[in-house]
């Protein structure tokens, strides 16, 4: 039984580089998509706090500008880049004007260096900090097709529209699994600000900056366009059953599906003898839910019988928890009965809950990662010794127990005779 955390995030990373770098170029699971070019949003705060001058000794306006034509001289060819603003036409004190000043100053397309300079070079700190709707106008520049889609969210303070939580508004963009990743940035912010934008990025699997200088907003941002611009691995939309029997049957890839709480999702793999199964599973709690949950993944065979299971528990502190395993099938004898791959079933379940106020649907993401490679020969692999099989573990810590009260007992009675003859 493998059920220790570096399994899970080993197997994880180790699976990923595989699918990568390794898979043919064929329909594949996981296989790098290049069908379109990536899409990437940059959002600018223009609200009236961005005047303030405490970065390089200009104001935060001047130090985004100088930033920003930096990063539109630098960016690749390939990427589709737009430009949208929020807090930057409307300076009045109406909560309800304020709070819909998002446009798009710059549309998501082939880049024109020159009229996105000149769009920027426009802008004056004017409004309200509407990030919610902002994120949400965001999202429809992006939507459609399947390009790699970024937005880069650059502010210097917290949302001003409550009651529309900007996390909330991620986490509803996570939902929808349309692997659309936020990043954001922090001009000077201070602790406040710095949980909301830490919040934001992690309901999407993105990054959170804080920046001081003018050199750091550029070189980051930069960062984030070029990482936008390379190939990545994206998951394939499958869905689990409730029973093995007719579970859909996965090939080594990255894989995406749902699970709403307490549910049970099975899929199946084909493992050849001499051969290793290696699964990992994340779900991400897109959503407020109770401290104290769990997920499991388990191996077992078409009959029912559990083969090996990696779990792992949380409480509360991280919008992410996975789990893993190893299964090594060990090599046939010559039979040709036995040279046919078993079916393995594997099933993912959960133990959140949430408050009465939740939305429970749609389900929570959860992607799993599925590798066969060749079964393990070293020594020093404690797969080898088939002790990824749960019943061989008990086997080897009953064995051990039983041969150590042995030793025990006689070191008692030896102890207390030599007492006696004394």
């Amino acid at each position: 039984m493998i059920t220790r955390k570096w399994v899970a995030a080993g197997a994880c990373g180790l699976l990923v580089t595989l699918a990568a770098g390794l898979f043919p170029a064929s329909a594949v699971a996981g296989e790098p998509v290049a069908k379109e070019a990536p899409k990437v949003e940059l959002v600018l705060d223009v609200s009236g706090s961005m005047r303030a001058q405490d970065i390089d000794g200009q104001s935060r306006m001047s130090a985004a500008k100088q930033a920003f034509n930096e990063v539109l001289d630098a960016v690749p060819d390939e990427v589709r880049l737009g430009i949208r603003t929020l807090g930057a036409n409307y300076p009045g004190d109406d909560k309800n004007l304020g709070c819909k000043d998002t446009k798009q100053l710059y549309p998501v397309g082939p880049l024109n260096r020159t009229e996105a300079k000149t769009a920027v070079a426009t802008l004056a700190p004017t409004g309200w900090t509407p990030i919610g709707p902002a994120l949400l106008g965001a999202a429809d520049d992006l939507k459609g097709g399947d390009a790699t889609r970024r937005i880069v969210l650059i502010t210097d303070g917290e949302d001003t529209c409550a009651p529309l939580d900007p996390c909330e508004v991620a986490r509803d963009i996570a939902a929808k699994g349309i692997h659309l990743v936020i990043d954001t940035l922090g001009l000077v912010p201070d602790a406040k600000t710095r949980n909301q934008l830490i919040c934001i990025a992690e309901a999407t699997g993105g990054t959170y900056t804080s920046v001081q200088h003018t050199a750091e907003l550029s070189g980051r941002v930069r960062q984030l366009v070029d990482r936008a611009a390379t190939p990545v691995v994206n998951p394939v939309a499958t869905e689990g059953a409730k029973q093995c029997e007719g579970a859909p049957e996965l090939k080594p890839g990255l894989y995406s599906d749902r699970e709403t709480f307490g549910e049970h999702r099975w899929y199946r793999v084909g493992v050849k003898p001499g051969q290793e199964l290696r699964a990992s599973v994340s779900i991400g709690s897109d959503r407020a839910v109770n401290n104290d949950y769990g997920i499991l993944l388990r191996a077992t065979t078409r009959s029912g019988r559990e083969i090996v299971r990696g779990q792992e528990a949380g409480d509360g502190r991280t919008d992410l928890i996975s789990s893993g395993l190893r299964y090594p099938k060990r090599a046939a004898s010559g039979d040709e009965d036995e040279q046919q791959p078993e079916t393995v079933c594997l099933q993912i379940s959960n133990s959140f809950s949430a408050p009465p106020s939740v939305k429970t649907t749609p389900g929570m993401p959860v992607e799993l990662t599925i590798d066969v490679v060749d079964g393990p020969d070293e020594a020093s692999d404690a797969a080898a010794f088939g002790l990824g099989r749960g019943w061989w573990l008990l086997g080897v810590l009953v064995l051990t127990g039983f041969l150590a009260g042995l030793v025990w007992g006689w070191v008692s009675r030896w102890r207390i005779a030599v007492w006696r003859t004394n």
